[in-house]
């Protein structure tokens, strides 16, 4: 976090100084391994793992969608294809079992960018595929066999672009808006819907015409089992470029919804239903509080209502400025929230904050606060990891950017540092909340040159942890004829392409042990 005086010190030098003597396997609740991640063009697999690979750039969502043809972008076919981009939102789990008892799912993932060097020949920007390219997909699992599988072009698929049609509601505006716009995170809530948190729309609007740059920078919420239902983009939860968003109940029933200002200097903050969470307008009225700092303490400052700039408004309320905020996770074993930071000059590699509701009500007005961990080289002076330390041999975090809670109370936390080569890959890393093993990330899986992590999911069984790589082979002065990759399926004049994988623990059983 940024910041003066006593936030910073408490925040940064938590007690989670290394002490020797632990062996690894008497302080993880996990069954990795130390693991490196070298920087090449394929990528890593912990032992005793495998990934499947489930869904490519350009693989059809939509039953009727085209053969991907990467040097004739259509605009028609990209809209019914995944994006190029991609970032696991959530997965929705249906209240009702089938009749033939088969587990079945919805899993929701954003495209929030398009890069016209990588993804266009020649790198000339086709604005109208790349508005069609982004958005969002909704695809179909289920379970067959020992595994899940995205089912090719289930009942539930559907994709949302630049064209989606929505509606507008909440205090702000009524009426309609034309495109989902380059959503950066979601979130499954607990009555039943999917949230997507639009990005900053400026870079789009740049390149594509669309509607009123106030049509966009929103929350969108739809229902995901219903392929007809119309996305609402709902204005109580304010406007400017999230970087993730999650949803709870408080105590009373309330919905609670967490946002992330993206920026370096970002805020984090909270929306409190005015009355109970229900799908249909819960979120159309409320209050909108930031998050204030102070020691190992949160209290969340109400804005003012109807303030047009959320923004604004929070730096006039005394929020605390953070590290870039991304991503977040609610735990489901207890009322935690967990706040990946990317970093900033002032601490380049990022961290993970912990925050605990008072009470166990995450509509009570303060929290507690807690350095999981502080990223980067353990060698460096402001790295901070668990008691016993990160284990011999294993590869570090850097730039958290992800960051997911499982049923067992384990966080599986993505870094990201958009492309830039650095002495090791992009990884994917388990890490306990709890017990002598708390924030100690041990790495599960490697992205291949170039990618980054697009946050992470698991099936309800705990069986299958989805991941996507992002932009793999996209390093600076990369270029669609030119990757530093070709990963995944490494054939000439076939670009890189990003994916959606399932790890899966060879042995079976849940991921993680």
């Amino acid at each position: 976090m940024t910041g003066t005086g006593p936030t910073r010190r408490v925040l940064l030098t938590a007690p989670l100084l290394a002490a020797p003597g632990l062996a690894q396997a008497q302080i993880r609740r996990n069954d990795l391994d130390p693991l490196a991640l070298p920087v090449k063009q394929d990528d890593t697999v912990a032992r005793g793992y495998r990934r499947d690979v489930l869904v490519r750039w350009g693989d059809r969502v939509t039953f009727d969608a085209p053969a991907w043809d990467p040097r004739r972008p259509d605009p028609d076919g990209a809209a019914a294809q995944f994006g190029w981009d991609a970032r696991i939102a959530g997965i929705a789990v249906p209240q009702q079992q089938a009749a033939d008892g088969i587990p079945r799912a919805v899993l929701a993932v954003v495209h929030p960018r398009v890069d016209p060097a990588l993804a266009f020949p020649g790198g000339r920007d086709q604005p109208a595929a790349a508005a069609a390219m982004q958005g969002a997909s909704l695809m179909n699992i289920e379970k067959q066999g020992a595994g899940w599988v995205v089912v090719d072009g289930g009942f539930q698929s559907r994709r949302l672009s630049g064209g989606t049609l929505c509606r507008v509601s909440g205090p702000t505006a009524a009426g309609s808006a034309r495109g989902v716009l380059g959503p950066a995170g979601g979130c499954v809530t607990p009555w039943g819907t999917l949230l997507l948190a639009e990005g900053d729309p400026a870079p789009w609007l740049a390149r594509i015409p669309l509607g009123s740059p106030a049509d966009y920078g929103w929350v969108v919420e739809l229902d995901p089992f219903d392929p007809q239902s119309l996305p609402v983009k709902r204005t109580a939860l304010g406007r400017f470029a999230h970087g993730d968003v999650v949803a709870t109940l408080s105590r009373d029933g309330r919905a609670v919804v967490y946002l992330t200002d993206r920026r370096i200097g970002g805020f984090l903050f909270r929306f409190l239903s005015a009355g109970p969470a229900t799908a249909e307008d819960a979120l159309d009225a409320g209050t909108m509080a930031v998050a204030r700092l102070e020691n190992d303490r949160v209290t969340w400052v109400p804005l003012p209502a109807g303030a047009p700039d959320p923004v604004a408004a929070a730096a006039q309320a005394g929020g605390s400025p953070l590290d870039t905020p991304a991503g977040l996770g609610l735990d489901p074993t207890r009322p935690r929230l967990l706040l990946a930071c990317h970093g900033s000059p002032a601490r380049p590699a990022g961290h993970v904050i912990e925050l605990t509701a008072d009470k166990g009500d995450d509509g009570a007005d303060e929290a507690g606060a807690a350095l999981l961990f502080a990223a980067g080289d353990p060698r460096s002076a402001e790295a901070r990891y668990g008691r016993a330390g990160l284990p011999p041999g294993s590869a570090w975090p850097e730039n958290p950017d992800t960051v997911t809670v499982d049923a067992r109370g384990r966080a599986w936390i993505g870094t990201d540092r958009g492309g830039r080569v650095g002495p090791q890959a992009e990884g994917l890393y388990a890490c306990d909340l709890d017990g002598p093993g708390r924030g100690v990330p041990v790495p599960i899986y490697g992205a291949p040159r170039a990618g980054s992590i697009g946050g992470a999911g698991l099936t309800p069984d705990g069986e299958v942890l989805f991941t996507a790589v992002r932009h793999p082979g996209a390093e600076p002065g990369a270029s669609f004829e030119r990757p530093a990759t070709r990963w995944p399926q490494f054939q000439p004049g076939v670009p890189p392409r990003t994916t959606l994988l399932g790890l899966v623990r060879a042995a079976g059983g849940a991921v993680g042990g």
